[in-house]
């Protein structure tokens, strides 16, 4: 993330026709990330200020654009959504801004985000959003056009190998998947805190408090990570001091589980309502 934001941490967009329900009965949902939760950003998120920042244990600060979260989509933020294909899926949507904008678009947009505030104001935008991780069991997984992880979300779960082979689980084939990166050549691991920049952890009891694991990696480290794993590379650009890149999805046989979801929802197009189930 750097003296830049982390590109948000938050959710995005999805497919369309019908309404899909929260229960896809594919499992329990994976453990969401507490801290993401936490009252500091939920609080940030509501009043649309900082300061929040991602903190070491070695005290190193990475502050978060909560303003520009929610602000409306900049300049730098269309070059990524002009370039969507198909349903997009918004990974880590945050307070929502993607997917409102790619909804104005005629985009059908589907916005995710472990964060209870995100989703509601995702959704008080006229979004459409739904409280999953993007490690949960999701609406319309192997159909989606297009995947977005901006904001800095490349570096949900901390493990950027794991992450992209979950995107491709997620991507109908030939599926584009367009991640902000790092503005500098990193490539690193990290545990982190939120905190609110006064004088201590943003939350100061419970889990909220707990590190989590996080990543920052730029684009060349990016590419060599989807290199090795298939990818092929669409596009890379920088605007307004940030940089993006687009992926194209591994040409690979789905694992059996996923041939297996397909299966059962063969003769079903994925879709996104703005009436979601509460």
């Amino acid at each position: 993330m750097s003296t830049t934001v982390p590109s948000s941490e938050l959710a995005a967009p999805a497919p369309a026709e019908s309404v899909e329900s929260t229960d896809t009965g594919k499992g329990p949902a994976a453990p969401r990330a507490a801290s993401w939760g936490a009252d500091p950003y939920a609080n940030a998120l509501r009043t649309g200020r900082g300061p929040l920042f991602l903190r070491r244990s070695d005290g190193w600060l990475l502050p978060l654009d909560v303003e520009r979260w929610c602000s409306d989509a900049g300049s730098a933020d269309l070059s990524a959504l002009h370039r969507c294909e198909g349903p997009v899926l918004d990974i880590g949507c945050g307070p929502g801004r993607l997917v409102a904008e790619l909804t104005a678009l005629g985009h059908r947009a589907l916005g995710i985000d472990v964060s209870e505030a995100a989703v509601a104001r995702t959704r008080g935008l006229g979004g459409a959003a739904l409280l999953r991780s993007v490690f949960d069991p999701l609406p319309g997984e192997g159909r989606w056009g297009t995947l977005l992880l901006l904001d800095g979300n490349i570096g949900i779960g901390g493990d950027p190998a794991a992450l992209l082979a979950r995107a491709a689980d997620l991507l109908g084939a030939g599926g584009l998947l367009i991640a902000e990166t790092a503005p500098v050549d990193v490539d690193e691991r990290v545990r982190v805190r939120l905190d609110d920049g006064r004088g201590g952890p943003a939350a100061a009891c419970g889990t909220a408090a707990e590190p989590f694991p996080w990543a920052r990696i730029g684009t060349p480290a990016l590419l060599r990570h989807a290199r090795a794993r298939g990818w092929r590379t669409a596009d890379q650009w920088g605007a307004e001091g940030r940089t993006f890149v687009s992926l194209r999805r591994p040409v690979r046989e789905r694992s059996a589980r996923t041939s297996s979801q397909s299966a059962e929802s063969a003769n079903s197009t994925p879709v996104i309502s703005s009436q979601l189930p509460k």
